[in-house]
């Protein structure tokens, strides 16, 4: 007896559709973690009559699991070669095989007629569900760094008298009361919604105002030749980034909880136009990450500078020059760290700073060769930044892991969620 699964992929994970087991199956072939995609709630999305809510009904009733988009789920997505659609955005499929067989998933059948996926109403529904899958996952891996950082952050809007930031944090209050409420009905109902409609020009404002404390920053690397000035600017860089690093993770960690409950009004409120605004929602997350982007990065150049300059000057400054170069490398950690968080691709290099009696014997060995009276010491000699973050970034991927079988074995353990009136 045959069996099938149907797959979609919407560049940030892997929704795989189908009778329990199967999908259990595909996954563990496949060596894929995967959570609960909460396909139950396409059955009320869908309404109670005709085709679209009978295929609603249908697939709702199948599992859902979500994979978040890796290296590995990529390959999967490659190696099935999914059907793109340029309009949605989407990549999906339908791979065919022998039930009981984990190996059998080799037929692999475009769009066929059965398929729920042809249905646009039900496709739109699930890439909605799979949007906000996919951002609540960012926002608990934010969680998780603002749990290591939340001390200094805490110090940081305590110490601000900037009405700014106090109106962040009462907005955020809000939006977690929201976000328990959704938890709790399943949906977002009109009275919920209003509560949080002003929220994203508030969120908005406080990120405007940490980009430019950390553009600040950057500027003061800038504009400073004094060497002594410049060691002083970039010890704190290093200590005040991180801290409003932290703000900016906090705001979009909100941003994407807005959008969470946004797809849910419109889920409720306007279903037809719930593609083109998961798509709207898309783009503007994804420019704010390349504003958020273009000043962290500019503030590592600056301090890349710095050190490169340090280094240059070792010999003339050999107590201040290390700490610059070091202040450079903790930020090019924390920067990578935070961008991996926000899922912002990074690779960077670090400097190593050089200890004084090396430097000094390399310009005595050079001048004694060549007759050089000076010799450039900036030099890139590791990656130190990269491989720490790689590290960290290996760390937690094994914590995501364990906590998708966490969340795999709750799933299980569950009752089954009340649909949406």
């Amino acid at each position: 007896m045959d069996s099938e699964i149907q797959l979609i992929a919407d560049g940030e994970g892997l929704a795989v559709i189908g009778e329990s087991a199967t999908v259990e199956r595909f996954l563990a072939s496949e060596g894929l973690p995967s959570k609960d995609l909460g396909l139950h709630r396409l059955r009320t999305l869908m309404g109670s009559g005709g085709a679209v809510a009978q295929a609603g009904s249908e697939i709702a009733a199948s599992s859902g699991r979500w994979v978040k988009l890796t290296e590995e789920s990529a390959q999967a997505i490659k190696k099935y070669g999914l059907r793109d659609n340029s309009t949605t955005g989407l990549s999906t499929g339908v791979l065919k095989g022998s039930k009981g067989q984990i190996k059998g998933f080799v037929e692999f059948a475009k769009a066929p007629a059965a398929s729920a996926l042809t249905n646009p109403a039900v496709l739109a529904g699930a890439a909605g569900i799979m949007a906000q899958v996919a951002m609540q996952q960012t926002m608990s891996e934010i969680t998780d760094y603002l749990a290591t950082i939340d001390e200094k952050v805490d110090d940081v809007l305590r110490a601000q008298k900037d009405a700014v930031l106090a109106r962040m944090i009462g907005v955020g209050f809000v939006i977690d009361e929201a976000m328990t409420i959704r938890e709790k009905r399943g949906r977002v109902d009109q009275l919920t919604w209003s509560k949080i409609q002003s929220a994203p020009a508030t969120i908005a404002e406080t990120q405007a105002y940490a980009l430019r404390q950390l553009d600040s920053l950057a500027e003061k690397l800038e504009r400073n030749a004094n060497f002594g000035d410049l060691a002083k600017a970039a010890k704190k860089a290093d200590s005040l980034s991180k801290e409003w690093l932290g703000v900016l993770a906090r705001c979009f960690q909100l941003q994407d909880a807005v959008a969470v409950l946004e797809l849910d009004r419109v889920f409720d409120a306007s279903p037809d136009e719930l593609d083109g605004h998961r798509l709207g929602l898309k783009a503007a997350r994804a420019n704010r990450m390349e504003l958020i982007s273009r000043s962290t990065e500019r503030l590592m150049d600056r301090m890349t500078t710095a050190a490169g300059t340090a280094n240059a000057k070792v010999l003339m400054h050999p107590s201040k020059a290390p700490s610059v170069v070091r202040s450079s490398n903790h930020l090019a950690v924390a920067v990578v760290d935070f961008h991996g968080r926000l899922g912002i691709e990074d690779g960077r290099t670090s400097l190593d700073a050089k200890r004084w009696t090396d430097a000094a014997t390399e310009v005595k060995d050079r001048a004694a060769e060549a007759g050089l009276d000076g010799v450039n010491a900036a030099k890139r000699v590791r990656n130190e930044a990269r491989d720490r973050a790689r590290s960290a970034t290996g760390k937690i991927s094994s914590q995501l892991v364990d906590r998708t079988r966490r969340w795999s074995r709750d799933d299980d353990k569950a009752e089954t969620p009340t649909d949406m009136p």
